[in-house]
């Protein structure tokens, strides 16, 4: 298989991911965009199958003892994971798959399809800037954006294992960047 058949995303929560790939979506067509189960509460604004599958705990359990996953992990005390099916189903329709998940999941992925993944890892500035990204979004307390900030110092030592890694100050020029990998993707 060629190296243009899934586009992998990973960085903090507060980077600007999902932003920078909402803008790829305008700009691309014949894509499919995973979306992951999480066993995480549901926040304002968030809807089923568009944001998550959301799941209980023991769903995912008995999804990861019968090999449903093709990924999953445990994030701040919740469970993350890419269900497998669609996964195949769009591969086998010629689509792009992409990807938005954490580090844990691209280490997995990385190992179980690697030859198929283009790799982008997405940090602010500074781990100050993200701490002031996560404070201005107001989605999360104190604790819950320490807890982030701490686990990003620990993702950033990853960014070597990426193909990329495109630093978001400007969300527009990240987007770009982004746009721009994506067509060099499907050049080769």
């Amino acid at each position: 298989m060629s190296k243009n058949k899934i586009l992998l995303i990973s960085g903090p929560s507060g980077c600007g991911k999902s932003s920078m790939l909402d803008n790829l979506f305008k700009d691309i067509t014949n894509y499919y965009f995973s979306i992951s189960t999480t066993t995480r509460d549901k926040r304002d604004g968030e809807k089923e199958a568009v944001d998550y599958h959301f799941v209980t705990k023991d769903q995912f359990e008995k999804d990861i003892k019968d090999g449903n996953f093709l990924e999953w992990a445990k994030v701040h005390e919740n469970y993350y994971g890419t269900s497998l099916k669609p996964i195949e189903h769009a591969l086998s329709l010629g689509k792009l798959v992409v990807f938005d998940i954490d580090v844990q999941g691209f280490k997995i992925v990385q190992e179980k399809m690697g030859d198929m993944i283009t790799s982008v890892f997405v940090s602010t500035p500074t781990i100050r800037e993200l701490e002031n990204r996560l404070i201005k979004r107001g989605k999360d307390d104190k604790q819950t954006i320490q807890k982030r900030v701490k686990m990003a110092s620990n993702e950033l030592k990853w960014i070597c294992k990426y193909d990329y890694h495109i630093i978001n100050e400007d969300l527009q020029t990240a987007s770009n960047k982004l746009l721009q990998i994506y067509k060099d993707m499907m050049k080769l």
